[in-house]
């Protein structure tokens, strides 16, 4: 097992040939849930569409329960959105019977209410469309010639790596893995769902990058259990996954076997992820230095996963 985490993984198209600053401004950030939740007059639910800027999910989430007088476990949304970020997405409050307070005084200048309306459900993790980002590169260095033809192969899909926010700042959430799976050490059961999910990550993220060194990641081999090639997600039961690729999984897997166990022990099931993302509507523009890219991706998905392929990123702000 490794002291230090090595989150540079395989690039697959040729590597990033330009250096750029990201983030600069929130405004060079930009994610626009594509959802729009059922309105159902009389519902126990509230729907808030809003727009946040230099906050993440989650303390948003805790204004609105205050405001609202109900648990943080009340409020759910489709997913977190990054801190550093202009983002809008809804959230759902569930208010039962209660009146509703005067929600625009959530209103500030991190928070704006864009629209709220009732509800019959509440609103779950991934069950959005997906999401639509407009990314400012700035003060781009380096071979644009090169970063052009890695451009224009982009829409034809990248690897479908979980980005480096999910193992949390300098790998802290695998630091939680590790002392959890191997060392039967116990934290909180919200560090723990972290861990979960940084683990599954990062087992996947192992066999992704194999495959994109082995130049076989676009290829469907012999035993893949999915339509389009694909990766495990670590949990109970047996590996779909038979044949050539069943046995090339087992061997890249077999380092982390504490990490598999400890998975299955928690009681996840076997999953499947796509190997390539293929993002919608992709397209960009160079403006003097600066490089802007829009488009639009499935749920779950990493946009940092495309970035990386064009560039080296410098002073990444990836928390959410």
């Amino acid at each position: 097992m490794p002291e230090a985490w090595n989150l540079n993984w395989p690039r697959a198209l040729g590597g990033a040939a330009i250096s750029a600053d990201f983030r600069t401004e929130p405004e060079d950030f930009v994610v626009d849930e594509l959802a729009f939740p059922e309105t159902c007059d009389g519902g126990e639910h509230v729907y808030l569409h809003i727009k946040k800027r230099g906050a993440n999910t989650a303390w948003v989430a805790k204004q609105l329960a205050k405001l609202a007088g109900v648990r943080p476990l009340d409020v759910s949304y489709f997913g977190l959105k990054d801190r550093h970020a202009v983002t809008t997405q809804w959230f759902s409050v569930w208010l039962g019977q209660k009146s509703e307070p005067d929600w625009s005084q959530i209103n500030s200048d991190e928070i704006l209410l864009l629209q709220n309306f009732r509800g019959a459900r509440k609103l779950r993790r991934g069950e959005h469309v997906g999401n639509r980002f407009k990314i400012r590169l700035r003060s781009t260095r380096g071979d644009r010639q090169a970063a052009q033809q890695v451009l224009e192969q982009i829409g034809d899909g990248v690897p479908n790596y979980f980005g480096e926010q999910r193992f949390g700042i300098k790998g802290g959430n695998l630091d939680l893995v590790r002392q959890l799976a191997e060392e039967e050490g116990r934290c909180r059961k919200s560090d723990k769902a972290f861990a979960m999910s940084a683990a599954r990550s990062w087992l996947f993220n192992q066999v992704l990058a194999d495959r994109v060194g082995s130049g076989n990641w676009l290829e469907c081999l012999e035993g893949e259990p999915e339509v389009d090639p694909s990766g495990p997600l670590w949990g109970r039961g047996r590996n779909p996954a038979a044949g050539i690729q069943g046995e090339l999984e087992e061997a890249i897997l077999q380092a982390w076997q504490p990490w598999c166990n400890w998975l299955e022990h928690c009681g996840l099931k076997q999953e499947r992820r796509q190997l390539i993302l293929r993002p919608e509507a992709f397209c960009f523009q160079w403006e003097g230095d600066d490089l802007t890219l829009e488009f639009a991706l499935p749920p779950g998905a990493f946009a940092t996963a495309l970035l990386r392929e064009v560039a080296e990123l410098v002073n990444v702000n990836s928390d959410t």
